[in-house]
């Protein structure tokens, strides 16, 4: 049996731009069409770590090569590797899985700069150091190739949901163009058209203004279910400040860092005000993505934290309401807060493959390219 054809049990770990904690989610799959969604999870941060993992976004600016760990980047690197060690042992443990059970692991790591136009990007995260201590092999650095062919490393999901689309049935298979549309720290869709045809890009902010307004205002980590925004109003003229920035209006689509917005000023609204203005804006960013798409989607998928924030979400329904309908993942008979720790363990198979990840419609690579690196655990032989 080829290697592609190996079907292979993997464990994807994601830890976002909203440095809330780990998912994780198993999958049997191929690589390819072949996926079987297993069980998922999720391991929090505390708030002491979530702390240091902030702290760490003004440490890293100073990065100008992508092995480069100046302050105390180094030591948080080995501790959150550490943590997606214990992360697994426990997901093993619930599930009733030895090590010797799971093929691969797809390890993110914590993005701590991604600079696009200078083809640098930086995920904290030792993948030697988890196969180490897991026995499982690892892949991992998967967005760093991609870069070095002139694409943007950023964003990668976008395969596995082309993957999932194609096994959508129902009500929702004759729905096409579909749109994916990942509401996390930074929100970015994939357009999937009905001959297959790739194309995906950064939106715009997701959950990550909302997250650091709240927080700084009401002392919480989040909106939750957008509660707060709930009772305020949009601002309009903070609105279009944000919705003003070339980013939107540009030709080339650009991937985001978590930086690249800033938050409100104190003076420019008041809690609840704020949280619903930014709430709108991140509808507002994804609704204008539909002028960098081939054809008007007929089937917005919501994934990521953010589908939990109903303004968010009513402001998205009203805004494509002509064109087409907006579902959560679930409607879908898919799993909205794991989706992307299932990519990571997707594409952890299909590198293994030597299967191309990224794609010139994503990234802007200049042809299909693979990527990732392979760190086998010592006392696994080669297959």
């Amino acid at each position: 049996m080829s290697e592609r054809a190996q079907i292979k049990r993997a464990i994807g770990l994601m830890s976002g731009t909203s440095m809330d904690g780990i998912d994780l989610a198993m999958l049997e799959t191929d690589g390819d069409a072949n996926v079987r969604r297993g069980a998922s999870s999720f391991a929090a941060y505390d708030a002491a770590f979530r702390k240091r993992l902030e702290a760490a976004l003004e440490t890293a600016k100073s990065i100008k090569a992508r092995d480069e760990r100046p302050g105390d980047l180094a030591d948080l690197e080995a501790d959150l590797t550490d943590r997606h060690a214990e992360a697994v042992e426990g997901f093993l443990a619930k599930e009733g899985l030895s090590a010797d059970e799971v093929d691969v692991i797809g390890f993110h790591g914590q993005t701590v700069l991604h600079r696009p136009l200078e083809a640098l990007t930086v995920q904290l995260g030792d993948g030697e150091r988890l196969a180490t201590r897991l026995g499982i092999d690892v892949v991992h650095d998967l967005r760093a190739h991609d870069m070095t062919m002139g694409g943007q490393g950023a964003p990668l999901v976008p395969a596995y949901h082309r993957a999932l689309a194609a096994g959508l049935g129902g009500e929702w298979a004759e729905e096409v163009p579909v749109v994916f549309v990942n509401i996390g720290g930074i929100s970015n869709i994939t357009y999937i058209g009905a001959d297959g045809e790739l194309r995906a890009f950064d939106s715009g902010p997701g959950n990550t203004l909302i997250d650091q307004w709240v927080k700084h205002h009401a002392g919480i980590p989040y909106d939750s279910g957008g509660a707060i925004a709930s009772e305020g109003r949009v601002l309009s003229g903070l609105a279009n400040r944000y919705l003003a920035s070339p980013f939107f209006t540009a030709k080339q689509r650009l991937s985001l860092d978590r930086n690249d917005f800033a938050v409100p000023d104190d003076i420019d609204a008041g809690l609840e005000d704020g949280a619903r203005t930014l709430a709108f804006v991140t509808a507002a960013a994804i609704a204008k993505a539909q002028a960098h798409l081939p054809e008007k989607p007929k089937l917005w998928i919501l994934t990521g934290g953010g589908r939990h924030n109903r303004m968010i979400v009513e402001d998205l329904t009203v805004a494509t309401r002509h064109t087409g309908r907006v579902i959560l993942a679930e409607e879908a008979g898919l799993n909205g807060d794991s989706m992307e720790a299932e990519a990571w363990a997707w594409l952890a198979v299909r590198s293994l493959a030597g299967l191309p990840l990224t794609y010139p419609g994503t990234t802007g690579v200049s042809e299909p390219a693979t990527g990732g690196v392979l760190a086998r655990a010592r006392d696994r032989a080669p297959d």
